[in-house]
């Protein structure tokens, strides 16, 4: 067939054949999936009433997703902006958002501090989950990267400097280290993950380049 058509229908020929070979290979890859035998977890009859219980349940499904392979990529806001929810769970009868606004108040700081530590703690809950689940010559935590941050540097002024930022898993990336950086952009830190991932990406967003991970330029 090749002699009998032109080359720009040659290309589209090949075309053609490469996406019916792509859906094959994903068909195949979805039937050799097919047999794997999923986690068994208790379905809840509603949305739990408090706030651990609710995160706590939508971090052990995306851990269950990793474990069976289901994604490679989750998001997960621990709250919505405005947010006015309360947690008594803690002894805070303040709604969130109205703490981020507090106008440098040091009762309304430290209060917002232990809310923060509180989300925090379900962050480190599905640290360890996924640090005890094993994953092939490791652990899913060992095979995985977790970003984990704020949009707001300080939310009182809406701030969107200085943000707080971890970085967890993969041994690509040395851990235990306090790195800052001055002027630097976020997406910028979305464009080396990637990279550091085998995931060639030259920009994210408003990405202007890459950050570099191995020097300790500021503690």
């Amino acid at each position: 067939m090749n002699r009998s058509v032109g080359p720009s229908d040659q290309r589209r020929f090949e075309e053609y054949l490469q996406s019916i070979r792509d859906v094959e290979r994903r068909i195949q890859t979805a039937e050799s999936q097919s047999d794997r035998a999923l986690p068994l977890v208790t379905q809840p009859g509603s949305i739990p009433e408090t706030f651990p219980e609710y995160a706590k349940l939508m971090l052990d499904l995306q851990a269950l997703a990793y474990q069976a392979d289901l994604t490679r990529v989750c998001t997960f806001m621990m709250a919505k902006e405005l947010s006015g929810r309360s947690y008594p769970e803690i002894g805070m009868s303040e709604g969130h958002h109205a703490l981020l606004h507090h106008g440098d108040n040091p009762d309304k700081k430290a209060l917002l501090a232990r809310l923060n530590a509180h989300h925090t703690s379900m962050l480190a809950y599905f640290v360890d989950k996924l640090q005890s689940t094993s994953d092939g010559d490791g652990s899913l935590l060992d095979h995985t990267v977790i970003l984990y941050g704020s949009c707001h540097g300080d939310p009182n002024k809406h701030d969107p400097h200085e943000l707080p930022i971890v970085v967890f898993g993969a041994d690509q990336i040395k851990g235990g280290r306090h790195i800052r950086y001055s002027h630097a952009q976020l997406p910028n830190l979305h464009v080396t993950l990637l990279n550091k991932l085998g995931v060639p990406v030259e920009r994210v967003g408003d990405s202007t380049g890459s950050l570099a991970l191995e020097p300790l330029t500021g503690v």
